[in-house]
């Protein structure tokens, strides 16, 4: 009996040594945010999905359907029914009124609406600072891959590292910039685009997905429903590029000042009821367009080459810079 108690306290001794990262809200070392933390300056203003199947391993499976794509913007509600669900490989993609940047420690929450600490459905997340090209966080998974996780099983968030969903409803996973690789077609100090990607969890090398290291993520499969797959609540903010307002109410922000439509052909458009100077720069730092403190409603930029440029418009004191696609 003795020596059974002792080979089993050395098994629990193994598997805590695996468990590398932080534990569940609320305990000791966790890294959860809450949704009230004051460190969160802002949240996604817009966002747009493309739905993955209710079950990918079934060919005649729907796609999720629960919830529509606002449900992803602004701030939780502390409801587990005010999220868009992604299905099966499906995806979020969500903006901002001012960019993130990448400054000392966390730059960004993810928040997912997990009704208990173990019942965890997570996402890939890549980040974007024109829209176009996307880059992910490298993430680890050090959960069991011999026995599939059930649609009602359990995962241990101490196994899991950079991906969304780690933490329960009401807490935001947090991405460092730092820890995605440079990338020239990447500004870490102007990410303007954050996509969720739905990890599909099953351990069936058909339909797996697989971290950074090349391990299969084993998370709660199939969902079947129409709220299957990771369940989207919002993206907070914690750090926005130096030189804009830092302002909790997007809304007025929006009132002082947008730009649109992005992507452009013709013209662009400016929504302001200031006087405003626009520099436009190309992405080596050219200046391509340069008018000065005017009545500015609109810029044509249908003599630009086709491509990423960087609107950079002063209203009063306050500078404002927007990435705009030319098509």
């Amino acid at each position: 009996m003795k020596k059974a108690v002792l080979v089993s306290l050395l098994g629990i001794s193994a598997v805590l040594n695996a468990q590398s990262y932080p534990p569940p809200a609320g305990q000791t070392g966790s890294t959860a945010i809450a949704a009230s933390d004051p460190s969160i300056v802002a949240w996604a203003t817009e966002a747009t999905v493309v739905r993955g199947k209710q079950d990918i391993s079934n060919a005649s499976s729907a796609l999720a359907s629960f919830g529509t794509p606002s449900l992803a913007t602004g701030a939780p509600s502390g409801s587990t029914l005010d999220v868009v669900s992604l299905g099966d490989g499906g995806s979020a993609t969500v903006t901002f009124a001012l960019p993130i940047t990448n400054e000392t420690g966390y730059d960004f929450a993810v928040f997912e609406n997990s009704f208990s600490d173990t019942f965890l459905e997570l996402a890939f997340v890549e980040v974007s600072s024109d829209g176009v090209n996307f880059f992910r966080f490298p993430s680890h998974s050090q959960t069991q891959t011999t026995t599939q996780i059930g649609g009602f099983g359990a995962v241990d968030c101490r196994y899991i590292n950079n991906l969304a969903g780690k933490y329960k409803i009401n807490y935001g996973t947090p991405f460092n910039l730092d820890d995605v690789p440079n990338n020239a077609l990447l500004n870490k100090n102007s990410i303007t685009h954050v996509k969720v990607i739905d990890v599909v969890g099953s351990i069936n090398a058909t339909y797996a997905t697989y971290d950074s290291y090349g391990n299969k993520i084993n998370d709660p499969f199939t969902t079947p429903f129409n709220s299957g797959g990771f369940d989207l609540d919002a993206v907070g903010v914690i750090h926005q590029a130096a030189g804009f307002r830092k302002m909790n109410d997007e809304k007025e922000n929006m009132a002082l000042f947008s730009i649109y439509p992005n992507p452009a052909t013709d013209v662009v458009f400016l929504n302001t009821e200031k006087e405003t100077a626009v520099v436009v720069y190309d992405l080596s730092g050219r200046i391509v367009k340069n008018l000065p403190a005017g009545e500015h409603k609109e810029i044509r930029v249908s003599d630009l080459t086709k491509g990423t440029y960087l609107f950079e418009v002063t209203i009063g004191e306050e500078k404002i810079t927007k990435r705009i696609i030319v098509k």
